[in-house]
């Protein structure tokens, strides 16, 4: 059990540090972004690549989030001065160009054969106190999360269901990851990597999106009539905010690779950013907390429905074949997102009053 909790936890931290980075794009600057898989790709190939030939893992990282930023500098240069939709109309293109090139350009990617047996991060046998040196930073990130949960849940008492239910999901992920980091997995200490890298960048996000620069995009995406008023200059704020999330999910993508191990084009379908969006709506757009606690809510329903048990009973009291199984799981995640939209359009922790959204 212990196993499962701590796949399903780096999952959701993958998948949240992806969403954080559409989340800027679209939840505080209003940027559509139909292909943000692109940016997964980017950094998800060159960690690997760059980690097989030697590169330090950290830096192979970084390059990654690098080159996925300069993805975001080049998409938004050509398409940032046109109409909103174009931007969307372009990213799905260059998603879809990014995943072919890597299936077919094999003297790079190995093409459909994919990439496998590259480097890890933390995996090795920790000391003991090694151990206990893991498992207290995960204690300090529990203790910080449940504090940041309360204070918020105090400065909205209706709110106080929804912290609960936070704190609740982070104390069963803190009981499995302080259980597996004791008796250690290579598994365990990548779960940690993920939660303290999702941790460095929510906190940075929100700093970020509470400073003068977070006001100006929170004000383009409401009406960039205004700044432009004011004086700012619109197009380099939104170029700062595609390149900026664009890098996040760069950082996504190594993470991704490392817990898939194996690398191959068709890793990274359309699907993907579908599901970002998902969490995004899910969770709130526009609220970082909402992105996380909708990453979380999404990967246990992903989870839960791609158990055996729960596959089995689906084949014998509906008589589907795995193929309509997988079609149906699909089928109710988009009856989930539009019952969202009916009864709570602003997500589950979003704001109706701040976004356009909702009015």
């Amino acid at each position: 059990m212990n196993n499962y909790i701590v796949s399903l936890t780096l999952f959701a931290a993958t998948y949240a540090i992806f969403s954080l980075g559409l989340n800027l794009q679209w939840g505080y600057t209003g940027l559509i972004n139909f292909g943000h898989v692109a940016f997964l790709t980017i950094g998800a190939y060159t960690t690997v690549l760059l980690s097989t030939n030697g590169v330090p893992l950290l830096l192979a990282v970084l390059a990654g989030g690098g080159l996925a930023a300069l993805l975001g500098l080049l998409v938004g240069i050509s398409t940032l001065r046109l109409r909103e939709d174009y931007l969307g109309i372009v990213t799905i293109g260059i998603s879809e160009l990014i995943r072919l090139i890597a299936q077919n350009e094999s003297w790079l990617t190995k093409g459909s054969f994919g990439i496998q047996g590259y480097p890890l991060p933390l995996d090795f046998t920790p000391t003991y106190p090694t151990k206990i040196a893991y498992i207290a930073l995960l204690t300090i990130i529990f203790g910080g999360t449940s504090w940041s949960l309360w204070k918020w849940s105090r400065r909205a008492p209706q709110r106080w269901w929804q912290a609960l239910l936070a704190i609740g999901s982070a104390l069963v992920v803190y009981i499995a990851g302080a259980m597996s980091l004791y008796e250690y997995t290579s598994g365990a200490g990548l779960m940690l990597l993920a939660i303290v890298t999702l941790a460095v960048i929510f906190v940075g996000l929100e700093k970020l999106v509470v400073s003068p620069w977070g006001r100006v995009l929170k004000a383009i995406r409401e009406d960039e009539e205004v700044p432009k008023a004011l004086g700012k200059n619109v197009f380099w704020y939104k170029l700062q905010a595609l390149m900026l999330g664009g890098g996040i999910a760069g950082i996504a993508g190594a993470f991704y690779a490392w817990q898939i191990t194996s690398v191959y084009p068709t890793n990274f379908e359309p699907m993907m950013t579908f599901n970002a969006w998902t969490i995004v709506m899910l969770g709130g757009a526009g609220n970082n907390v909402g992105v996380i606690l909708g990453a979380v809510i999404f990967w246990t329903y992903d989870t839960i429905t791609r158990n055996d048990a729960v596959i089995n009973w689906l084949g014998g009291s509906l008589h589907l074949t795995s193929d309509k199984i997988g079609a149906l799981r699909v089928m109710i995640i988009g009856l989930i997102l539009m019952i969202i939209m009916m009864w709570r359009p602003q997500g589950l922790l979003g704001n109706r009053n701040e976004l356009t959204l909702g009015k």
